[in-house]
């Protein structure tokens, strides 16, 4: 079983021509044409939090449904983070991940059913502060090992880390495998692998990448990033 996972901060869809235009960050996702999709900053900061990718539009005009969990009716997420799955994928159960957090971060989990397999989803914001940061990728990783069933999981989303291999990458330590698909940040000029992939031992890696598009280098300050992954047969 192949799957295609990827993660994109998509600035609240503002690009880098000061411009909010949500169909550009659709149309990016479309050129991608992952599976499972993990989204960050995906809701307006404050107030009502209104997502800035409209769910309706999502719904009629890709081939992704919402994980169904929101802060807010109009928002889209937990804190600005959404997971979208291509139709037809069953969604198990969502949870938020809670995060020590001194400003609005978040981390969202799906589990869902693949080709009668559970899988499990963690999309995640991390926290500019390196300390915080290890102290959050702790806390996903207690949230993780409290699931009552473990399953092939995925991690990803915008870590805020700089550092290669160090920082709070160092948390993962070895039953987890982190991906760097290149650098991501900023899109203009991309410098930084801040966008990562975390993979759980029982997943083989086929390839990981950097979407870069003529949309995707004007949509966002990040660059999405993927990984095409596969589980062998049991």
């Amino acid at each position: 079983m192949q799957i295609k996972f990827a993660s994109y901060n998509i600035h609240k869809a503002v690009g880098l021509d000061r411009r909010r235009d949500p169909e550009r960050i659709l149309t990016v996702l479309r050129e991608i044409d992952a599976d499972v999709v993990a989204l960050q900053e995906v809701d307006r900061r404050y107030g009502r939090r209104m997502a800035v990718l409209p769910l309706d539009v999502i719904q009629s005009t890709t081939d992704y449904v919402p994980v169904p969990y929101s802060m807010k009716p109009d928002s889209l997420g937990w804190h600005g983070n959404a997971i979208l799955v291509r139709k037809g994928i069953e969604l198990v159960e969502a949870a938020a991940v809670p995060l020590p957090v001194l400003e609005p971060r978040g981390a969202l989990r799906a589990d869902m059913m693949v080709e009668g397999r559970r899988l499990r989803v963690i999309g995640m914001h991390l926290d500019l502060s390196g300390l915080r940061r290890r102290h959050q990728v702790r806390s996903v990783l207690s949230h993780w090992a409290d699931c009552a069933e473990q399953v092939p999981t995925v991690m990803m989303g915008d870590l805020n880390e700089w550092a290669h291999r160090g920082g709070c990458l160092r948390e993962f330590g070895a039953d987890w495998r982190v991906l760097a698909p290149g650098r991501s940040f900023p899109s203009r000029r991309p410098m930084a692998l801040l966008d990562r992939i975390i993979v759980s031992p029982e997943w083989e890696v086929q390839g990981t990448a950097v979407h870069h598009s003529p949309l995707s280098a004007v949509g966002s300050d990040h660059l999405p990033v993927h990984a095409t992954l596969a589980l062998p047969k049991k």
